[in-house]
């Protein structure tokens, strides 16, 4: 069954919506740490459950253009690591995501996520000590991000730590993370046709009046990215990070 989510073009809630896919765009091109905003502000357009399936397609967009623009810097070795853990962790969000509490859900990714930033900024100000490079920390991390990509869509704060913490470079960072979400993304899109029915005719019908907002964000994103020096990138998305986390907190 279809379900009816369309909201009149031209009226707030549309530009409500425009303004996350614009966002989008900015955060695919490199400035990770909006995914709350985004969720958030497609959540209250056009509902929780249903704005997850008008979000994949707009992530897609996004990822594909971040993959032909960053497709020199990828670091796969780093990619296969996270790949298959984010896979297991998708696979458990289909099965348990339909049943998990949201506050729940809430309260318990804000706290990781805020305790692991916290642990990142200690890391980042003492460079001497030694970063958490054994596999346990790639699969600790994946399977979070799988699991919160399937449910929410807000995977990139444990990608972003991931990635952080391995002190991957600006642009090897942004490569990298395109190419995994791209993946995940495409993985992610049968199970919300046919588990659990978010994308269908009218909820694609509403993502590709959005793609053009996507398409312009990325551009003004990338704009954005090469202003900021490698050192300045790492402080700015630890900050996001954390505010993404505190706005999963009160919201």
């Amino acid at each position: 069954m279809i379900i009816q989510i369309a909201v009149p073009y031209l009226s707030l809630a549309f530009f409500i919506a425009l303004g996350c896919s614009l966002l989008l765009g900015i955060a695919k091109s490199g400035i990770k740490g909006l995914a709350v905003l985004i969720v958030t502000g497609l959540a209250l357009v056009y509902g929780a459950r249903e704005s997850t399936g008008i979000l994949i397609p707009l992530l897609i967009c996004g990822d594909i253009l971040a993959v032909i623009y960053y497709k020199q810097h990828v670091k796969w070795v780093y990619l296969l690591r996270l790949l298959p853990w984010m896979v297991v962790g998708v696979l458990v969000g289909v099965v348990s995501g339909k049943d998990l509490p949201d506050d729940f859900f809430k309260s318990g990714m804000a706290v990781i996520i805020l305790f692991s930033v916290i642990m990142m900024y200690y890391w980042e100000r003492n460079k001497e000590r030694k970063l958490p490079t054994h596999g346990s920390f790639a699969a600790l991390m994946g399977m979070m991000a799988g699991f919160t990509t399937m449910v929410g869509n807000l995977a990139g704060a444990f990608s972003n730590i991931y990635f952080l913490a391995i002190r991957l470079p600006k642009n090897e960072f942004i490569g990298t993370a395109a190419w995994l979400f791209f993946f995940i993304n495409l993985f992610k899109v049968p199970f919300h046709i046919w588990s659990w029915g978010t994308i269908n005719v009218t909820s694609f019908q509403i993502s590709l009046s959005l793609i053009p907002a996507v398409v312009i964000g990325f551009g003004l994103g990338v704009f954005l990215v090469k202003k900021i020096n490698n050192n300045k990138y790492r402080k700015l998305i630890l900050l996001l990070t954390g505010l993404g986390g505190l706005a999963i907190l009160f919201q």
